[in-house]
Parts: C-alpha cells; sequence; structure tokens
C-alpha cells in the first residue's frame, strides 16, 4: 500500500524523534545531574563538618529537610542563594556556582565557558 504524504511525514517525524530519544540517551538526564549535583554538595558539606542541620541554621532555614532534598537530587540551590550557600561550605562563591551550574543547566555552561569564539 502507498503511504500518503501525511503518512511517510509522520514516519520521518518518528524517526527523528526516536533518534534525538537515542542521542539523548548517552546524555546525563536532569534527575541524574541533579542527584550528582547533590553529591557533590553533600561532599563538600561533610569536608565543611557540618551537619544537615547546621548547613540550614547558617543558612536561615526553618528545615533542614531542605537540604536533605538538594543533596538527593529532589532540589535545587536557588540561584539567589547560592553564594552564602557557598560561603557556609567554604567555596569560592563564582566556581561553586559554575559548577552548578554544569548539573543545573548543562547547556547554558557549555555555552558561557566551554565554546571558543
Amino acid at each position: 500500500m502507498k503511504r500518503t504524504g501525511r503518512q511517510a511525514g509522520s514516519s520521518a517525524r518518528a524517526g527523528a524523534i526516536g533518534g534525538a530519544m537515542h542521542a539523548a540517551k548517552t546524555e546525563p538526564t536532569t534527575k541524574e545531574l541533579r542527584k550528582q549535583a547533590g553529591s557533590w554538595l553533600k561532599e563538600l558539606r561533610g569536608r565543611a563538618g557540618l551537619s544537615q542541620i547546621e548547613l540550614a541554621a547558617i543558612l536561615g532555614l526553618k528545615y533542614y529537610t531542605f537540604i536533605s532534598q538538594v543533596e538527593n537530587g529532589f532540589g535545587r540551590v536557588p540561584t539567589e542563594s547560592m553564594e552564602a550557600w557557598a560561603r557556609a561550605l567554604g567555596a569560592d562563591p563564582s566556581a561553586f556556582a559554575r559548577e552548578l551550574l554544569s548539573y543545573y543547566e548543562p547547556e547554558l555552561h557549555r555555552l558561557l565557558f566551554e565554546v571558543k569564539s
């Protein structure tokens, strides 16, 4: 049976979508990147000798569970508090923000720091 233009186009789009999905599998997902960021933050907190409760208190957070959520990949450090987090963890704020950006917004990080003009 001969395909109509619409059916052929649909098949071509499906192939393109399938190809994009296949290519996307090689890149870490947002969820995986958030977990990686959380592990990195937990490592920094450990090096700083702080508990989640202590870090939350330094940051003025009402609940320490927010720290747990971020460290487990279920949340992210808000942009407006990155400097406070960096200082609390003994990190350079610029390097800290750059590292988090690589996890939270990898394409923006690539454009800002990896693409050569």
